[in-house]
């Protein structure tokens, strides 16, 4: 048997624009948080599965995903597999989870499926953080997700519709908080696909910042080719190329995540 974990945290990664570098950040985050000591769970929760695809988990091995889970009850130890990473695990998608919202209909609870059944997980111990690859749409899937999660983590590319997408994540965020899971939090924004040589990029993250404040992490990853292509290979970026910008970036990010963490458990203890 592994040794207890005390504490579990569920972070759902989520914005709803889409192209902001949401499924690249759960994916290199989880794999640098696995670096780093961490016994790490990674949920795909976006039909698309391209977390599943970008960890090197084909189709033909997604023998039981977040499908059978949310559908059939299959505990989650049950349907997660082992990456290459050791430390890091994958709960993967399917294309069937696009159905999901129908298919459940009005069934009681229906909004509690995934929290109930993480809280297996923090009665075993086994992780000590769990990351959800949330689609990039305000969906049953995502509302499952927010009201598992003790908080958001919010990538947001350094663009010029950035803020705005923001802005309709915090409200659906709020709206869960008021509704379903009165806890809930943004626990950091990741500023993503920073260009240096772009001045807009410099603005809207000073923008970012005079808005959210410490909310915000130090810690921003830049655009890098090197990033781009490790999904293509199945792999995080932090296997494919650990000397790259990108790679150190998530690292850097990981242990910062992982101060803000513990450091929040001490104040509230």
């Amino acid at each position: 048997m592994p040794k207890a974990i005390k504490t579990l945290r569920v972070l759902a990664v989520a914005n709803q624009k889409g192209g902001v570098g949401k499924t690249t950040t759960a994916i290199n985050m989880c794999a640098a948080l696995a670096a780093v000591g961490e016994k790490v769970l990674l949920i795909d929760a976006d039909p698309q599965g391209n977390a599943s695809t970008g960890l090197g988990i084909p189709r033909h091995m997604r023998r039981k995903t977040l499908y059978d889970v949310l559908m059939d009850g299959v505990p989650i130890a049950e349907a997660m597999v082992e990456t290459d990473l050791p430390g890091l695990k994958l709960l993967s998608s399917d294309p069937d989870l696009s159905g999901v919202e129908l298919e459940l209909g009005q069934t009681p609870r229906r909004s509690f499926k995934l929290k109930d059944a993480i809280a297996a997980l923090r009665a075993e111990g086994q992780f000590s953080y769990v990351l959800i690859d949330c689609p990039p749409s305000l969906n049953l899937l995502t509302i499952n997700a927010m009201t598992a999660a003790d908080a958001v983590l919010v990538p947001m590319q350094c663009e010029f519709f950035a803020l705005e997408g923001l802005t309709q994540l915090m409200r659906t965020v709020e709206l869960v908080k008021g509704s379903l899971n009165p806890a809930l939090q943004i626990q950091g924004v990741v500023l993503t696909m920073y260009d240096r040589r772009n001045s807009l990029s410099a603005q809207v993250a000073k923008d970012v910042r005079a808005h959210f404040g410490d909310k915000v992490y130090e810690t921003i990853i830049p655009r890098n080719v090197r990033v781009s292509e490790a999904p293509s290979f199945g792999k995080p970026a932090l296997i494919y190329d650990l000397k790259c910008a990108g790679s150190q970036a998530y690292l850097k990010l990981a242990r910062e995540l992982v101060t803000r963490e513990r450091t929040e458990r001490a104040a509230t203890a």
